[in-house]
């Protein structure tokens, strides 16, 4: 089999699995996101599961599709595009069997993954041991390991804490005051000044910590609890930061890229 014929089923299509999808697309293979009805991914301007709500969503030049049925995948890779389904439970995902299965949900534990789903099975972060849940597990957290390829054992346990960007952790992070319903009063993009409300959670005024550029803010209409992360601010102040891949997204992606060629590019 060539490696342009593989198949790569990503569940998940929120800003991780972005990433993960964009670099596998650019190296020629064939890609599935799968998705929930109601997705509520942070960084919407890079994330394809954006195309559950619109139909479809391009990051950096590449193009997510929603389709219905497995019938229109092949329809959508013969139009360069990366089809995306509603299917968080595989249900008719695996109807085209996957060379490879990557759980990029990033939900820090397993909410269903089996090793035996595909050839070669690969889970990012916490709740996944190699050899068990899945054949390889990508470390998440930022710092000397990210990215790292686990081939036995687990990644690092999830800390509850932001990683630092711009010298801010858990500042820099937006969440709901009580439980209700979002109103963004702010656009991603926007410059946002410290103290100043971004968003309303039946009211509730969301303020920004710190001043910055607002990177991500989940969709107005969005029920979410209290404590919820729904929003991000990005201290550096570069616009151009909220519309393009992180080099988190980027690092990941690679891993995942090496962990197919190291199995298959034999």
């Amino acid at each position: 089999m060539k490696l342009s014929d593989l198949i790569v089923l990503i569940r998940g299509a929120g800003e991780m699995a972005t990433g993960v999808a964009w670099r596998l697309y650019q190296s020629r293979f064939k890609i599935l996101l799968t998705e929930v009805p109601h997705p509520l991914a942070v960084r919407r301007e890079v994330s394809f599961c954006e195309a559950v709500y619109k139909g479809r969503k391009q990051v950096e030049g590449v193009e997510a599709v929603l389709i219905h049925s497995p019938d229109e995948i092949a329809g959508a890779w013969g139009s360069l595009q990366i089809p995306l389904l509603i299917d968080p439970d595989l249900s008719f995902s695996l109807a085209v069997p996957p060379d490879v299965l990557v759980d990029a949900i990033l939900a820090k534990r397993n909410i269903g993954t089996l090793i035996k789903q595909a050839p070669l099975v690969i889970a990012l972060g916490p709740g996944f041991k190699a050899g068990r849940d899945a054949h390889l597990v990508i470390e998440t957290n930022r710092g000397h390991n990210l990215g790292r390829i686990i081939t036995d054992g687990e990644a690092e346990a999830d800390t509850g804490v932001p990683g630092i960007i711009g010298g801010y952790s858990k500042e820099r992070v937006l969440r709901a005051p009580r439980q209700g319903t979002v109103k963004g009063l702010k656009r991603i993009g926007d410059p946002v000044a410290q103290d100043e409300i971004v968003a309303q959670v039946d009211g509730g005024p969301v303020r920004a910590e710190i001043k910055g550029i607002l990177r991500g803010l989940i969709r107005d209409g969005t029920p979410v609890p209290a404590g919820l992360k729904i929003g991000d601010i990005d201290p550096r102040g570069n616009r151009e930061f909220c519309f393009t891949i992180s080099e988190k997204a980027r690092a990941i992606a690679g891993s995942v890229l090496e962990g197919i060629l190291r199995v298959f590019n034999r």
